[in-house]
């Protein structure tokens, strides 16, 4: 589930990207708008700014935008900095594997089999997408291959 603080950084970024580019956004504006607590925006936006999703300018005419091209803003990048690892245990992430304490034998373990899947799924769409995507609001990509149907289904006898 995306934390508060993920979500807000999503709608400050797809509202920037809304903008003609180069045009810098007040926060009062941003969190009058979009209605997020503007100390809370401005620990969001600051630590964006650090990662390089963000510029800002100073002075009269100034605020915050993206720093780059929305179609280059991916939604896996972005979330991974926000809330960390996509995947639903540690010892399936790519970016903070850690073993589970519960597991005996993690190359057997059934729960991992599925987790595994899971992080792969969420990650193929999260990384297909970009912030140009959201802001378009058509089509999304395709993720780079279906997942395969393991699960056969049976039918009843009548």
């Amino acid at each position: 589930m995306l934390t508060r603080r993920a979500k807000y950084g999503l709608m400050a970024l797809v509202y920037l990207a809304e903008r003609p580019t180069g045009q810098p956004v007040l926060i009062e504006d941003l969190s009058r708008d979009e209605r997020i607590p503007q100390k809370y925006l401005e620990r969001i936006l600051l630590d964006m700014k650090r990662r390089g999703f963000l510029q800002s300018r100073k002075g009269r005419g100034g605020g915050y935008m993206l720093n780059k091209p929305a179609s280059e803003i991916f939604l896996g990048d972005v979330l991974r900095i926000m809330d960390g690892p996509l995947a639903p245990v540690p010892c399936v992430s790519k970016t903070a594997y850690a073993p589970c304490i519960e597991c005996r034998d993690e190359n057997a373990c059934k729960i991992k089999k599925v987790m595994k899947r899971v992080r792969d799924a969420i990650a193929d769409v999260l990384d297909a997408t970009s912030l140009e995507d959201m802001v378009r609001g058509g089509e999304f990509p395709k993720t780079r291959a279906p997942l395969a149907r393991t699960r056969k289904i049976r039918r009843r006898k009548r």
